[in-house]
């Protein structure tokens, strides 16, 4: 077996976890490799060094080391590629990964075909034009959709399978996956979606209103995004650069073509994941 290994090491633990994973990957007789940015911190290892993009096709799964935010990126170089993609946490709560950086002794079972492939809907959006799609990016968790002018409320106006649905007066709206629950979407104030459930959530940030709270639609609705004042907005997707949304512009929501499948090792469900994880903030 082939793994490409995808670290973070911006993340203080990282480097360490890493390292082990490789201990662990070689004791294993399995084969690993890196893009070549990360050859001189760990050219010791005995990986395989290789373009990045030669690293994640030519490979079995995909091991990212970090947190959420690192497990994101490395799910969609993995998702472009159709790979699978197992998490290690060197982060935070990581509600993604799927081992601690305690437990490298059951990669032994990632070797031995002893898991599970959990298939995640993911989000396409569309920048449209006169007509045309001018840009198009994918998103695991979510889609946040807010002012070019950060400091003031907004009126976004949001369509669904292309009839008028709402016009909110907010900070910004964020359209998430199940995956994204638990993350920007949870902080606005939307529920927390097994991500087994799919379907697309609209939650607005901060809106003017006594009524407006998140929503949940079917996983094919389309949703529409464009700005009720004639002023720019900006669609960040997975927390990435912004890009502008001009008034003469829309975005398009809509659920991808293809899924993520992330590797499930241990035999937790959401739940226990989700309590686990959440009590470290108690």
């Amino acid at each position: 077996m082939r793994i490409a290994l995808v670290p973070n090491l911006t993340r203080t633990e990282a480097f360490g976890v890493t390292a082990g994973i490789c201990e662990r990957l070689k004791k294993l007789g399995a084969e690993y490799c890196f893009s070549l940015e990360h050859k001189n911190q760990f050219e010791m290892t005995g990986a395989e060094f290789l373009p990045a993009d030669e690293a994640i096709s030519g490979c079995d799964a995909v091991i990212a080391v970090g947190g959420d935010g690192s497990i994101i990126h490395a799910a969609k170089l993995a998702v472009m590629k159709q790979k699978p993609i197992l998490g290690v946490n060197a982060g935070r709560l990581a509600f993604m990964a799927g081992l601690e950086d305690n437990e490298l002794n059951l990669l032994s079972r990632l070797i031995d075909g002893n898991y599970t492939l959990d298939k995640r809907l993911l989000l396409k959006s569309n920048i449209i034009k006169n007509g045309e799609v001018i840009s198009t990016d994918y998103c695991v968790n979510d889609c946040l959709v807010t002012n070019e002018e950060k400091q003031r409320m907004t009126a976004i106006d949001v369509a669904l399978d292309g009839k008028n649905f709402n016009s909110y007066l907010c900070d910004g709206i964020v359209v998430s996956t199940p995956t994204g629950s638990t993350a920007y979407s949870l902080s606005a104030g939307g529920p927390i979606v097994d991500p087994e459930l799919e379907s697309i959530m609209l939650t607005p940030i901060c809106p003017h209103s006594l009524v407006d709270r998140s929503l949940m639609f079917r996983p094919d609705a389309v949703i529409t995004v464009s700005s009720a004042e004639e002023r720019n907005l900006c669609i960040s997707n997975d927390g990435i650069e912004p890009v502008i949304v001009e008034p003469n512009c829309y975005a398009e929501i809509s659920r991808a073509e293809f899924t993520a499948n992330f590797i499930r090792i241990k035999s937790d469900n959401f739940i226990d994941i989700l309590y686990k994880k959440l009590a470290q903030r108690k």
